[in-house]
């Protein structure tokens, strides 16, 4: 194997370390990476990739090692490390509004129109708040942020507006949000396991169940629900982030090394985001399945009581101005 090859082994493992003349030079700073995926996700590509643009931007002395699976913990031990000091980087969402409550803004049923409506917000005044909060009350820095799939209805019939649904037995994850919501559209949510989904469906104890394309794939859906009504319920967003105590060790040269890295970490992410969303889609039609075009913002409007009651004081006034834009 080849220098260049062997190289190109260690970076895709998250390992890689500066060689030269066939000696390895250890770096100055070694990141410690964390996350659940595994390393087909987009999410740990984009992790990679952020680790190979940091050693070229710093030529070497700062290395990234990338632990997928939870190989390092799950997401609230490596949160709880990163406070301690043990951890560098993880990838995290709303999970972190355990400490900063404007994280729930992450993933609020019917908040954002589109995926732009998301970037805009993630991008813009509302997302510098959340970040300011997190890096307050959690003591980690948000350096990037990943999209994830939107939630859909998957069911043997078209539920083009929430009319439609009149009882529907569906599940939902044990989220006393998506619970209000879902009864608040007329739906009949019964809170169920993961794993007891698709015996479910295939029984007929429920009709339906919702979930990113991705989700639905992987699953094998498609085998016991013939249609997937783009509700697209739930956008929401995800965010690397680094420990506060290591931001604060990095000289202002390399935190803008970093801060550059991340974007071009985003902006890969994005590209493989799409492409996975489309090869979804595109697999799940051809088994059979069919796409409903739904009446949105009829949904949305039926949600939005059900919505405002279950977020907190302090996020009400930003919902309501998301649902408002």
């Amino acid at each position: 194997m080849t220098l260049k090859q062997t190289l190109g082994s260690l970076l895709a493992a998250g390992i890689a370390s500066t060689m030269l003349s066939g000696t390895a030079i250890a770096a100055d700073m070694t990141l410690k990476l964390g996350h659940l995926a595994n390393e087909q996700n987009p999410w740990h590509l984009a992790a990679v990739k952020f680790g190979e643009e940091l050693a070229a931007l710093t030529d070497g002395r700062i290395e990234v090692q990338v632990f997928p699976n939870e190989s390092l913990g799950k997401e609230i031990d490596l949160i709880n490390g990163m406070q301690l000091g043990t951890v560098d980087m993880t990838i995290s969402g709303e999970s972190l509004q355990n400490w900063a409550p404007m994280a729930a803004l992450l993933a609020v049923p019917y908040a954002y129109k589109s995926l732009e409506h998301m970037d805009a917000t993630a991008g813009g005044e509302i997302g510098d708040q959340i970040k300011a909060q997190i890096i307050e009350k959690v003591q980690v820095r948000p350096i990037a942020y990943f999209a994830r799939g939107p939630r859909n209805l998957t069911s043997n019939e078209p539920y083009v507006t929430p009319d439609d649904l009149n009882g529907l037995k569906m599940r939902v994850p044990n989220v006393p949000l998506f619970v209000d919501v879902w009864k608040s559209l007329g739906a009949q949510p019964t809170p169920m396991a993961f794993s007891e989904v698709f015996t479910s469906l295939q029984n007929g104890t429920i009709g339906a169940q919702e979930n990113p394309l991705a989700l639905i794939r992987s699953a094998n859906f498609n085998e016991v629900q013939s249609h997937v009504n783009m509700t697209e319920h739930v956008r929401s967003w995800i965010y690397m982030v680094l420990a506060e105590s290591t931001w604060q060790k990095l000289s202002a040269e390399d935190q803008a090394a970093v801060m550059q890295a991340a974007a071009t970490a985003q902006a890969y992410e994005r590209v493989l985001f799409e492409e996975s969303l489309a090869a979804d889609r595109a697999y799940l039609e051809e088994k059979g399945m069919t796409f409903v075009e739904v009446d949105g913002a009829a949904y949305a409007a039926k949600a939005k009581d059900a919505v405002l009651a279950n977020v907190s004081d302090e996020i009400k006034p930003i919902v309501e101005q998301l649902f408002a834009e």
